[in-house]
């Protein structure tokens, strides 16, 4: 018998197609928890985004779900103590987003600096002769280069940050779990402490998981060592206090925040909204381009198929779980 997989966003064609090639495939798009809680035990595999959240309440329906496949990189959106003590597999991408999230990561900086989104309302509500104002608080306007950006997490995304940002002529300061050498050698980066990344940056940029050590990293009072500097966010929300940051925002001290994640998502309404000018806010898809999509679509597939054989793929968040079931009891295909 074919193994039933559900999928619950709306995946790229190319990868959809290798996944029909093994299994039947339903797609249940952008369900509540209550709708999931009724369908999952219907389904052998799942494949999920970010946006798919999958707390124990659900996991405990899924009676025959064998693997969780994230679309992403991060798996915070599933409870995987939960699905472990139930023999399931919990798989993640690795790699496909790292250029992809640098890139966007560069681009919500210079358009924080620059004010880009904000000029780009105004001419669009037929405010032309505002540029007159804008010319008038030039300090406001400010370029990257010559700056120095403090990165939160060296990993792969914060190394091809580290590469972009270095060839707009900055100056890399960062702290990590760990020396990177490579980089440093690379692009001159310069690791310090915490603390002092944030005490001597100009724009800081947080590329961190979210983990029970990195919550509330930028807190109320870390964020007094950000005063008259930039914070970029493409991490997780998590790893802000955003009552810190809309206070500091309010009273000036921050000059400006980018975000593309959240602490709840999605975000229909934010104190942060107020801000036009201060802020950029994006709706947690600094990962999406084609090219990043259709390759992370392609590894969750194969994440997915290769616990259906009975393999344990590399990308397995949650390896203790052959202990409680190994690979040849989930073996369908």
């Amino acid at each position: 018998m074919r193994p039933k997989v559900a999928v619950l966003f709306k995946m790229k064609s190319k990868p959809l197609e290798e996944l029909k090639k093994y299994a039947d495939v339903e797609f249940i798009l952008e369900p509540s928890v209550e709708e999931l809680r009724e369908r999952i035990g219907e389904f052998d595999g799942v494949i999920i985004s970010p946006l798919n959240p999958f707390p124990r309440e659900v996991i405990e329906m899924a009676g025959r779900l064998k693997v969780i496949s994230c679309h992403s990189a991060g798996y915070d959106h599933v409870d995987v103590k939960a699905a472990t003590e139930r023999g399931i597999y919990v798989t993640k991408v690795s790699g496909v987003l790292s250029e992809a999230v640098a890139e966007f990561a560069v681009g919500l900086t210079i358009a924080l600096l620059r004010k880009i989104a904000y000029t780009d309302k105004l001419v669009r509500s037929g405010k032309w002769e505002s540029h007159a104002m804008i010319w008038s608080s030039f300090q406001d306007v400010e370029t990257v280069y010559g700056k120095k950006v403090g990165i939160l997490g060296m990993g792969a995304i914060g190394e091809a940050i580290a590469r972009r940002m270095k060839a707009l002529g900055t100056e890399i300061l960062y702290w990590s779990r760990s020396r990177k050498e490579a980089v440093e050698q690379e692009v001159g980066a310069v690791y310090k402490p915490l603390e002092d990344v944030l005490r001597e940056s100009d724009i800081v940029i947080l590329a961190l998981p979210a983990t029970p050590e990195t919550y509330h990293i930028i807190n109320g009072e870390r964020i007094k060592l950000l005063e008259g500097k930039y914070l970029v966010n493409i991490g997780r929300g998590t790893l802000v206090d955003e009552k810190a940051v809309v206070k500091a925002i309010e009273e000036g001290r921050l000059k400006g925040y980018a975000t593309d994640v959240f602490e709840k998502e999605p975000v229909r309404e934010h104190e942060l909204f107020k801000y036009e000018r201060e802020t950029v806010l994006t709706p947690h898809h600094a990962g999406l381009s084609r090219e990043a999509m259709e390759d992370m679509g392609f590894q969750a597939v194969r994440n997915l198929l290769s616990v259906l054989r009975g393999e344990v793929p590399k990308d397995l968040v949650n390896r203790e779980v052959v202990k409680i079931r190994p690979p040849e009891k989930v073996k369908m295909l």
